[in-house]
């Protein structure tokens, strides 16, 4: 057998002490498979005297100070975008050591200029446990699926958000409600804005995109709304339509470039994605020719995301290095997003009116003059004067016709409050 790899880990939370729990747990397996000894030989977190579970050896009080140890290969377990992870992440390439990280946010911003450094030195820089936790996706995008190449990819990138998706379908409760018991199951962090806001989702699917479609990594110009605005009634209207509301992330080829968006959507129930639950991950590719792909499974924890940084170091260990993004780095090309507003489905919307004559008529001549039609509709009546809500399926329309539709109507007086737009994706 070889000789170990060497392993220095930055970050012990939850996933830095999956993956120390599982290997000493696994070693002799692991080395099987790696066909090598995999010996931790140094680990540094913020807290030293944190109580872990597992023995601290050859403690190091600075991240950046792993890099100076005989480890070959670093795992970058701290998070953030800069700071840190992103000092320590370059002086380790710089330095020749292999890296292995679960940053998205790093990566999103930063994964290009990286990734040449990584490859000018033969390094591997990998990132399975990046995106949806153990779910294989960023090995099958670099690797897999390459024959017919990748026109499009969704998915459940989430899984605070499914959860309270999840939840609020099965109990009715309002999201505000939903939230405060994920944060009690520590589904939810307690400040839940980048999950429910839809910036997670966001790093996520700007990693995806660009081992799907060759391009730089790219966040800045991707359209990105969150969960907050969901109400019990807009999931109840979905049900009743034949639909479930998941909060995906899309990208897609367009004849105009690349169409990346974070967004709350109808999805027919009974499809694959409609299907997920609670707080597991999914991710569908359509692979041209090759038909679609459909993944599933745990997002985070310790046990799946520390099986796939695992993965990595075995692969490292196999001396399986290649492209980080599947194609060389300097080859990377510069996303061209579509033009704002021109991606097109049909959409749900609900509108909160009085119910007062001539209302829906009004409402109806606006979605008109912007060419938006109408494909079904439900409305229920209350005692006259009091609110209602008015719900309708549009035909396929783009973005921009919609939203400006909406902007007059949310103008006027028998509007009273902003209206409701979920873009429908069949599956």
């Amino acid at each position: 057998m070889n000789k170990p790899l060497k392993i220095a880990i930055a970050g012990l939370g939850t996933v830095g002490g999956g993956v120390i729990k599982a290997m000493q747990a696994g070693d002799n397996a692991l080395a099987d498979r790696a066909g090598r000894r995999l010996e931790i030989v140094a680990m540094c977190a913020r807290d030293k005297n944190k109580k872990r579970g597992f023995d601290l050896k050859n403690w190091v009080g600075d991240p950046r100070a792993l890099v100076g140890t005989d480890a070959d290969v670093i795992v970058e377990l701290i998070g953030g975008e800069d700071g840190p992870a992103l000092a320590l992440v370059q002086e380790a390439l710089t330095a020749g050591r292999h890296v292995v990280t679960a940053n998205k946010a790093l990566l999103a911003r930063h994964g290009a200029k990286l990734a040449i450094l990584a490859e000018e030195k033969n390094l591997a820089l990998k990132f399975e446990a990046a995106v949806a936790g153990g779910i294989p996706i960023v090995k099958a995008l670099r690797e897999s699926l390459i024959t017919y190449g990748v026109v499009a990819v969704r998915g459940i990138l989430n899984g605070t958000c499914n959860y309270i998706l999840t939840q609020m379908e099965a109990t009715g409760r309002p999201f505000g409600d939903v939230l405060q018991d994920a944060q009690k199951l520590g589904y939810a962090e307690a400040d839940p804005t980048l999950d429910v806001g839809g910036g997670d989702t966001a790093h996520k699917l700007a990693l995806l995109a660009g081992l799907a479609f060759g391009t730089a990594p790219e966040i800045d110009s991707m359209a990105v709304q969150g969960i907050a605005h969901i109400t019990p009634e807009d999931i109840a209207f979905a049900r009743e339509f034949g639909y479930r509301i998941k909060l995906l992330g899309i990208a897609k080829k367009t004849p105009y470039g690349i169409d990346q968006r974070v967004q709350p959507a109808m999805v027919s129930a009974g499809t694959p994605l409609a299907d997920v639950n609670g707080a597991f991950n999914a991710v569908m590719a359509d692979a041209d020719a090759a038909g679609s792909f459909f993944f599933e499974g745990r997002g985070a924890g310790d046990a799946p995301t520390a099986s796939a940084v695992i993965a990595d170091i075995v692969d490292i260990a196999r001396g399986n290095i290649g492209p980080v993004f599947g194609i060389p780095a300097r080859s990377l090309i510069s996303l061209t997003p579509t033009p704002s507003g021109s991606a097109s489905s049909a959409f749900y919307l609900r509108f909160q009116v009085l119910d007062v004559p001539g209302v829906l008529a009004e409402i109806a001549g606006h979605l008109a003059e912007w060419r938006v039609s109408i494909e079904s509709m439900i409305q229920r009546g209350r005692a006259p004067g009091e609110a209602v809500s008015i719900v309708m399926i549009t035909h396929e329309t783009t973005h921009a016709s919609v939203g400006n539709a909406l902007k007059t109507i949310a103008a006027s007086d028998k509007v009273i409050a902003p209206p409701c737009m979920i873009p429908m994706e069949a599956r």
